[in-house]
């Protein structure tokens, strides 16, 4: 048994400022992805993953009997799946931003869900939030609180574009130019982040005035305006935002970044190279990068692994 393969994501824009009705911008990103397979002789990994989805029956049953409005699963084949072995083979990296537990939910959504909302059917506003709920429900098993985006994007394998908390839709991007020097690339920070104690952090802060005052009047405006530049495809309006943007967040979100990297963030912002942004909800994993000149930036960047996702 091999299911359907379901990519990883990258949460463009929208990072903290989502939780309070940013807008935002995901992408599916299809270098990394997993699908769920079945095997007698489980290697260690396999074995790990096996009882993790032994875990997770237990509680998708709990979720069904408390909310049996939301979502119905067949529990009896995939207990049975479990039983025999099953296990999702994945290449997503874990604590990286990319969303290892979203492409693991969408695909036991997919194949255990009665009467499931499918990709090929009309994907109206209350499907897409009707999705959501059941993967934010769904994912709350894996982080404690889950906004259920990062399923949502690799069940569909659409760019989504976040309005605010109740207004989500599938989008088109611009595409890409592959002869541009303009680039979005992923920086590996080579320390894997848990993202419980990050929101944690964050949801602290949020506390103090000053802090959801520079949230409203700089992060969410910033971040909205990079969501409109990127699919309008403004470059030149959008580089000017996201230096705005890598500036808020070096001042505001220093916790959640690798403190070996604040020195390269702002390098960045003096010298107009690149600019790094968080991707997902940082403390390690990937750091998001943007140039308009993808060889200045590795020059400057030299050392560190590159990883080229989106070309302008």
């Amino acid at each position: 048994m091999k299911g359907p393969l379901f990519y990883s994501k990258i949460l463009l824009f929208g990072e903290y400022g989502i939780i309070k009705d940013s807008k935002g911008l995901s992408i599916p990103y299809n270098f990394f992805k997993g699908a769920l397979k079945t095997s007698k002789n489980l290697s260690e990994t396999a074995k790990k993953s096996n009882e993790s989805l032994r875990a997770f029956a237990v509680y998708l049953e709990k979720m069904q009997l408390e909310n049996p409005e939301l979502v119905a699963f067949d529990f009896e084949s995939l207990k049975k799946d479990v039983a025999n072995g099953m296990y999702f083979d994945s290449s997503i990296p874990q604590g990286y931003g990319v969303g290892s537990s979203g492409a693991l939910v969408a695909a036991i959504y997919d194949k255990y869900a009665v009467e499931k909302i499918t990709v090929l059917e009309n994907l109206t506003r209350e499907k897409l939030l009707t999705l959501k709920a059941i993967f934010g429900a769904m994912e709350s098993f894996f982080h404690g609180k889950s906004s259920g985006l990062d399923p949502l994007n690799s069940y569909l394998s659409l760019p989504i574009l976040i309005n605010s908390k109740d207004n989500i839709e599938s989008t088109s991007i611009p595409s890409q130019n592959l002869e541009g020097t303009g680039a979005v690339f992923l920086l590996d920070s080579g320390i894997i982040g848990e993202t419980a104690p990050m929101v944690q952090i964050f949801m602290e802060q949020m506390k103090q005035d000053g802090f959801r005052n520079m949230l409203k009047d700089q992060f969410i405006k910033h971040t909205d305006a990079c969501v409109e530049d990127f699919i309008s495809g403004n470059v030149k309006s959008l580089f000017g935002n996201l230096k705005q943007l890598s500036n808020v967040v070096l001042d505001n979100f220093k916790p959640m970044i690798p403190a070996e990297f604040h020195k390269l963030w702002k390098n960045g912002i003096e010298t107009n190279d690149y600019y790094l942004k968080l991707c997902g909800s940082g403390g390690g994993g990937y750091i998001l990068g943007f140039t308009e000149d993808i060889n200045k930036a590795k020059k400057a960047l030299k050392g560190y692994n590159l990883e080229v996702v989106y070309n302008f």
